[in-house]
């Protein structure tokens, strides 16, 4: 049945529907769990409350490790788009984001990144000819390596004829990192009612929700040239690249600061708050203004705000779960060192699994996040 023009353009309408993959996902943590004992032949343990969360972690005798596997998804695609209308490549600003979704990942269990591996996929082997495109994303791969504080290890550059469209490319890569002292490791068991949650904030869209963006791109008769409230194009606000957090998260511990948890926003928007496996209520009184690209967004998609806070930042990157009393210092770290604006939003407290987002009277119950 085609779509009505007035019916909103969802996250489910352009084929990516969480409830469809987290099934499998679930199912595929179910069966890897049955392997962990292979790593009992090296001395080592796997920390099975790790499971279900950004990053898997194992422990060696002095330290935890940790590692994670992501990519970019579609966002290149709006690079290439934006483009042929300013002449700029951005996969310098698009390798950022594919760096900063792999180590924004690991560093939620309190790891450090320390190598970070490269998966570019290609259609064709001609897309390397590009030899402006190429080394862009290649000085733009190492910079985010060294925002990061990891060492760029090597990767892979498949070419899959058939499989990839052969004028694009499919960015990801992993990363090892390491938790030490072992008393950084967070996995969400100190998390306690009272405590405080802080909103670290965003650059903008990040890198999630970009297949609902490029659906809308197509029906505006200016596409990615289309201007917005604040006077730049819908392909340029796009395109801002994704904040990298490990260095405030290094410093915040460096700090003294206990971190009871973290959670990196991205795809599945805010029900993120609740990934912990805990039965405990998450209540937001405040929230950051996001940028003019969401009121857009929202606008055009004819999403309400249940459906955007569902799957998009919406003004915050990244969130940290700490005690009360070390909200000031957590937040003089984070503008003083990183120039981070952050919002102490709300407070975990006892009740049923769920997020509350009272300035918006959205509720997001736990049955809604189903990846474990």
């Amino acid at each position: 049945m085609a779509r009505r023009e007035d019916e909103p353009v969802t996250y489910v309408s352009t084929g990516v529907d969480y409830n469809a993959m987290d099934p499998f996902k679930r199912l595929a943590q179910l069966r890897a769990r049955a392997t962990a004992r292979n790593l009992e032949r090296f001395g080592m343990r796997e920390v099975e409350a790790s499971r279900g969360e950004s990053a898997y972690v194992w422990e060696e005798p002095d330290s935890y490790r940790a590692f994670v596997i992501e990519g970019l998804g579609t966002k290149n695609r709006v690079a290439d788009e934006t483009r042929k209308i300013t002449g700029k490549t951005y996969y310098d600003a698009i390798a950022q984001d594919t760096i900063a979704m792999i180590v924004n990942d690991l560093i939620v269990v309190g790891a450090e990144p320390q190598v970070v591996n490269a998966y570019f996929a290609v259609g064709s082997s001609d897309w390397f000819l590009d030899e402006e495109r190429a080394r862009d994303l290649v000085e733009g791969w190492a910079k985010a390596c060294s925002l990061a504080g990891a060492v760029w290890g090597g990767g892979e550059t498949p070419t899959l004829k058939g499989i990839i469209e052969p004028d694009t490319i499919d960015l990801s890569g992993s990363s090892i990192g390491i938790i030490k002292p072992k008393e950084r490791l967070t996995l969400g068991d100190k998390l306690t009612p009272g405590d405080a949650i802080l909103l670290v904030e965003n650059s903008g869209i990040h890198a999630n929700g970009l297949t609902l963006v490029r659906r809308i791109a197509s029906k505006l008769p200016e596409g990615y040239a289309t201007p917005l409230s604040d006077g730049k194009s819908y392909g340029e606000s796009l395109l801002v690249p994704t904040h990298i957090y490990a260095g405030l998260i290094r410093d915040l511990f460096e700090a003294g600061i206990d971190m009871h948890y973290m959670v990196n926003i991205t795809g599945h928007g805010w029900r993120k708050l609740m990934r912990a496996t805990r039965d405990l209520s998450y209540v937001i009184d405040q929230i950051p203004e996001p940028q003019s690209v969401f009121r857009f967004i929202q606008e055009r998609s004819g999403n309400d705000d249940t459906e955007m806070y569902g799957n998009f930042n919406m003004g915050t990157g990244f969130a940290i779960f700490i005690p009360e009393k070390a909200v000031e210092l957590a937040q003089r770290v984070a503008a003083g060192s990183h120039g981070f604006s952050t919002l102490r939003a709300g407070y975990v407290e006892k009740g049923q699994k769920k997020v509350v987002i009272r300035p918006k009277n959205v509720i997001f119950k736990g049955e809604t996040l189903g990846f474990r």
